[in-house]
């Protein structure tokens, strides 16, 4: 340790420089390191695959419901204005319902293991996690309000060089 008024070297335990009686700085604080910060961003990324499990399961739990729905709206069991003489047309009384109804259960399906792909990818810190997590966080923005907030999230969290670095250390 040295005097700042006159570059005298000290013993840490004395409080006054002996040649100029200029008192001693105390000891400096530290502060956060690399060590910290990986720290710090590990429970983020932690927290983040979490809340992918769960935006999984809720998407795959409100689609299915959703669309268990759809098929009785659209099978005619539940709205009577759907008989009639023109019901029975020469696409039949569901028309494109079945392929429609199809299509959105693949969609379904893709959707709720993209996130979870996320989600695992983000848990097992793998380098192909943070590209597929970025991949379902710009996807899900159109998802109002939930989709919306974790595509947020995600974009926020793993964008940028700094938590790039951050991911690959981990």
């Amino acid at each position: 340790m040295y005097c700042s008024g006159c570059g005298q070297a000290m013993s840490p335990e004395l409080r006054f420089c002996p040649r100029c009686g200029r008192p001693a700085a105390g000891p400096v604080p530290t502060t956060p390191g690399l060590e910290f910060q990986l720290v710090n961003y590990e429970r983020k990324i932690n927290t983040l695959s979490i809340a992918w499990f769960i935006y999984a399961g809720f998407s795959l739990v409100t689609g299915i419901a959703g669309l268990a729905l759809a098929n009785v709206f659209l099978s005619g069991r539940f709205a009577p204005w759907m008989q009639g003489p023109w019901a029975h047309g020469p696409m039949g009384p569901m028309g494109f319902a079945p392929a429609f109804l199809h299509f959105a259960w693949v969609v379904l399906v893709l959707r709720a293991c993209l996130a979870g792909a996320a989600g695992w990818g983000l848990q097992e810190r793998a380098p192909w996690g943070r590209i597929v997590a970025i991949i379902a966080g710009v996807l899900s923005l159109i998802r109002i309000p939930f989709g919306t907030a974790i595509g947020i999230w995600t974009l926020v969290v793993l964008l940028g060089y700094k938590n790039s670095t951050f991911y690959e250390q981990l």
